[in-house]
């Protein structure tokens, strides 16, 4: 049933969880929680809006003032969107490495995009939001460590999860890690609200910083670590970056992780292709990356086990990617001879 809304922030949450039907196995329960339904389609306008309100209840975020954050883009994207509505000017850094389509993204909605060089990685757009906040005076939303973003999962996330399973079991959530707000604001309602759910949480299998432990690596002040060097790119944008955020850190430290699994890049494409061509649900990789995961929980899942999977963003932020470097733009041979069994039309192939 539709409503009305007072503005479009009012519209963040009360995401769909979805019933997997063909890619299921046989004797499993297996759902998704859509968080592409989210009006700037990924989870991170959870957090966008999370720590925009805190900052403004507390005082840090003064009316008109700058805000500046480092990300990958959908937590960009979200703040965009939440900064347009407010009417707060937003920078955001960004390393060149990320899809083009999120600059984009973020700059029709009236953000600057400051690009960071591909080699520096996370910690590099990180190093450089933090320069710019402290010689502008501008806010610094801190998304790896702002407890406002774990706060507001707790709140929505969360809540919608426990709502919509209310009086049955959730034997396994699963998700992957990017700030650590998704995974340490929900587990810890689980943990309390359903402690029979077991935490399953993914990783990149070529940059698997839970699996190798450089979660527990911190240096002096807390602040995360410097990068394992042997870890490589990975196509799951969003997806641990190259440092283990605090708020990652602090749902491990917490002991309420049951199992930790790695995802071949590869996998996590082929899943969000079948999702897309076997279910109708259009999401990006690093959400083909948990279904890769939750299949894998599944395989070792009793029969008649509950399963839900996170599915964090929308397709469309992968336009230039590898998840759609194999569809073309021009018509295919097959689609040729199918328009030319038309009578009266006809096409050559693309030059």
């Amino acid at each position: 049933m539709g409503r009305k809304y007072e503005n479009i922030l009012e519209t963040i949450g009360n995401t769909p969880i979805v019933r997997i039907g063909k890619l299921a196995p046989a004797g499993i329960n297996l759902f998704v929680k859509i968080e592409a339904f989210n009006p700037m389609g990924s989870v991170k306008d959870r957090l966008a809006l999370g720590v925009i309100e805190e900052a403004e209840k507390s005082g840090a975020l003064k009316p008109g003032q700058t805000v500046i954050e480092a990300t990958s883009g959908n937590t960009g994207i979200g703040l965009a969107m939440v900064c347009a509505q407010k009417g707060y000017p937003l920078v955001v850094t960004m390393a060149a490495s990320f899809s083009v389509e999120r600059r984009k993204l973020m700059r029709f909605l009236g953000a600057q995009v400051v690009l960071t060089p591909a080699t520096a990685k996370g910690t590099g757009m990180v190093a450089k939001a933090q320069e710019l906040a402290e010689k502008n005076g501008w806010f610094l939303t801190r998304q790896f460590e702002n407890e406002a973003n774990p706060d507001m999962h707790s709140r929505t996330t969360a809540k919608e999860i426990v709502d919509d399973f209310e009086g049955e079991n959730l034997d396994y959530w699963v998700t992957g890690f990017g700030t650590g707000g998704t995974l340490k604001g929900v587990a810890r309602v689980l943990a309390k609200e359903k402690p029979e759910t077991k935490i399953v949480v993914c990783e990149p299998e070529d940059a698997p910083m839970l699996t190798s432990g450089t979660a527990q690596e911190r240096n002096a002040d807390d602040t995360p670590a410097a990068s394992h060097p042997a870890f490589k790119p990975h196509p799951m944008q969003g997806w641990t970056p190259d440092f283990i955020p605090k708020l990652t850190g602090d749902a491990v430290d917490t002991g309420v992780i049951d199992r930790i699994l790695t995802i071949k890049g590869a996998d996590a494409i082929h899943w969000s292709q079948q999702l897309a061509q076997k279910e109708g649900i259009f999401v990006g990789i690093s959400a083909g990356g948990t279904f890769a995961g939750a299949l894998k929980v599944c395989e070792d899942a009793p029969e008649g086990s509950t399963v839900l999977c996170m599915l964090p963003d929308t397709g469309e932020r992968y336009l230039s990617t590898p998840l759609f470097a194999d569809v073309p733009a021009e018509m295919t041979d097959e689609e040729i001879k199918i328009s030319e069994s038309t009578p009266g039309f006809h096409m050559e192939p693309a030059a």
